[in-house]
């Protein structure tokens, strides 16, 4: 009895899984990473005794926009596509009638008879269809409960500490190498695999990265308050921390990070505040405004002053005594410095109509040419050098007594070597003969 029922199980079995076969994801919530895919019987279909992991030859597997379908068998992954549109199975081990040349068909199912007859009637094979979800996963929020070390460097007043710094936003990501997702992390899931069996393992190594990104933003000379503008450097420097744990490791890239807020103690702002302000009164100007402030308060106060406004008044004089400066000094320091900077020339090349700064090839007013660099009148040596005297500075040779110099004699032209005069002077045109000689 037990033979008879493996045969008739085994060719009952290999028949009902015949008919081609449609499969599909109908709409993948955003919190579904995997999920495997449905087959699609209805009440008029006669496939209603195939089995569920049997993917017959020539199926018709649907894939969307935003999925990467995956075929499993025997928990390997055997195919793969990423391009919406219809995909047709047509490399099954489970032979299909209805697809392909019925002459070979026929021999392979009985085939597939004989192989499940030894199994018992039972297929003793597994194939399956899962679709990733390849669209970037937003909505990802994170908090540093406690403040993470951030280096403040700001060149202009020669600041470089350290503070500690609690950073709030959110972060998405995007599954990049699905067969490396599937392989590492989901594996054969019954139904699908959610958002929420991996976001806690992924929230605190993105804590644990953050650090080291940060420290490359702080060298970018990028400051903690301006991290709200910079979210694309953040994105690329956890990226470069992360890419190896996950990029390689799972597949998984992120996309965007985005800081809600950013803030230090109050401690490490007061005293970047100081420094900042110690270093801008640096300036005698702005030491002199400073003062002048000052000044004007003290001098409310000492109008206020229970004991009488003129002994206020004397309590600032005797006050600015002691200072042994006064804003006058620092007004006339700061004009010192700025009449001793050296003003910046007009970039570009200047013009004999007036017009300075020009930077193309002709003048900006009056089209005039850019005239041409003047070339140092002398003699060229044979090392390359031009000279004026009679000897060489560069190797020491003596300037040739036999060479003829020339010299234009209209308007004065003299060559860079006046051994080897142009044909034509480049000034008037007037060409180069006998009488040019010096």
């Amino acid at each position: 009895m037990g033979l008879i029922k493996a045969i008739v199980g085994a060719a009952g079995g290999v028949l009902a899984d015949q008919w081609r076969e449609y499969f599909y994801c109908d709409s993948m919530p955003e919190n579904v990473l995997v999920t495997k895919g449905e087959h699609r019987t209805s009440k008029r279909s006669s496939n209603t005794k195939g089995n569920d992991n049997i993917i017959s030859n020539g199926s018709i597997i649907a894939v969307n926009d935003g999925q990467c379908m995956m075929i499993v068998e025997q928990g390997k992954v055997v195919d793969l596509c990423a391009e919406p549109g219809e995909f047709v199975y047509d490399m099954s081990t489970e032979p299909s009638l209805f697809y392909g040349k019925l002459s070979e068909n026929i021999g392979a199912v009985f085939a597939a008879i004989g192989r499940r007859f030894t199994f018992g009637g039972d297929t003793g094979k597994d194939q399956r269809v899962y679709f990733v979800n390849t669209k970037e996963i937003i909505g990802n929020k994170y908090g540093t409960p406690n403040a993470v070390p951030f280096r403040v460097v700001d060149r202009n007043i020669n600041l470089d500490v350290d503070i500690a710094i609690k950073c709030f936003g959110e972060y998405s990501y995007r599954i990049t190498n699905p067969i490396l997702f599937y392989t590492n992390v989901t594996g054969n899931v019954t139904d699908k695999y959610t958002r929420d069996q991996i976001d806690g393992q992924l929230k605190s190594e993105l804590m644990t990265a953050l650090q080291p990104a940060f420290a490359k933003i702080s060298d970018m000379g990028i400051r903690y308050s301006a991290l709200p503008g910079h979210t694309a450097e953040l994105a690329d420097a956890l990226n470069e921390v992360l890419s190896q744990k996950w990029g390689e490791l799972r597949g998984i890239e992120v996309v965007s990070f985005g800081v809600s807020s950013v803030k230090a103690s109050e401690e490490d702002e007061k005293m970047i505040k100081e420094l900042q302000r110690s270093a801008a009164l640096r300036d005698p100007t702005l030491a002199a405004g400073h003062m002048a402030g000052a000044t004007a308060a003290a001098m409310q106060s000492a109008a206020q002053n229970e004991s009488g406004a003129m002994m206020g008044f004397a309590g600032i004089g005797m006050a600015a005594n002691v200072g042994g400066m006064n804003m006058q000094n620092l007004y006339a320091m700061g004009q010192q410095q700025a009449a001793a900077a050296p003003a910046a020339a007009p970039a570009g090349w200047n013009c004999t109509c007036g017009a300075v700064g020009n930077t193309g090839n002709f003048c900006a007013q009056c089209g005039a040419k850019k005239p041409e660099p003047v070339q140092a009148a002398g003699w060229k040596c044979a090392c390359g050098a031009v000279n004026k005297g009679k000897f060489c500075p560069e190797c020491g040779a003596k300037k040739p007594d036999d060479a003829p110099l020339y010299k234009c004699d209209k308007c004065g032209w003299e060559p860079a070597d006046p051994a080897n005069p142009p044909k034509f002077c480049p000034e008037c045109g007037d060409p180069f003969d006998e009488s040019d000689k010096k």
